[in-house]
């Protein structure tokens, strides 16, 4: 049986919950802060792993899991704070070509990311048996939905392909 492709911007974050009805104004988007965003990176690494059932065997292997995903966590972080703060001083100055190549840049960085991940993974998932290697496609894949996806909206535009 195959199984299903990793999302190919994975992104470690979590979908804000909807507001209490009314609480929100159109066009008004909740917004993460970076203790939110560790918060549910934590919870998410958790369900993984719990999701997997590892056996002690296997356990030895998924401290470079961790550490990769959390990684890539932060990376994509500090690339969103760079983007937003070059967003701002770039407020009325579009300009085509920087904005590809800021695109660019930031898909090889995360490329990257990616190949540390995948690295990282290989022992485990190697080690896994056939329903295991399911869950671990499936809630890996879950990790990596934008947050805000969920909810019919993105909490933000970014430079990993919600420009």
């Amino acid at each position: 049986m195959l199984t299903p492709a990793l999302s190919p911007s994975l992104a470690i974050a979590a979908p804000p919950p909807p507001p209490p009805a009314g609480l929100e104004q159109p066009g008004e988007h909740h917004k993460f802060s970076d203790e939110d965003r560790a918060a549910f990176t934590e919870a998410r690494i958790a369900a993984l792993k719990a999701g997997l059932k590892l056996t002690p065997a296997q356990d030895k292997n998924w401290p470079a899991v961790e550490t990769a995903i959390r990684d890539l966590a932060k990376a994509r972080a500090a690339r969103f704070a760079e983007w937003r703060d070059k967003a701002q001083d770039h407020e009325g100055h579009h300009n085509l070509i920087e904005g590809l190549q800021r695109h660019a840049k930031a898909l090889e960085a995360h490329a990257g990311e990616l190949t540390k991940l995948a690295d990282a993974a290989k022992p485990l998932y190697d080690s896994l048996d056939d329903s295991q290697k399911r869950r671990f496609a499936v809630l890996l894949h879950a990790i990596g939905k934008p947050h805000g996806e969920h909810w019919g909206h993105h909490e933000h535009e970014g430079p990993e392909g919600h420009e």
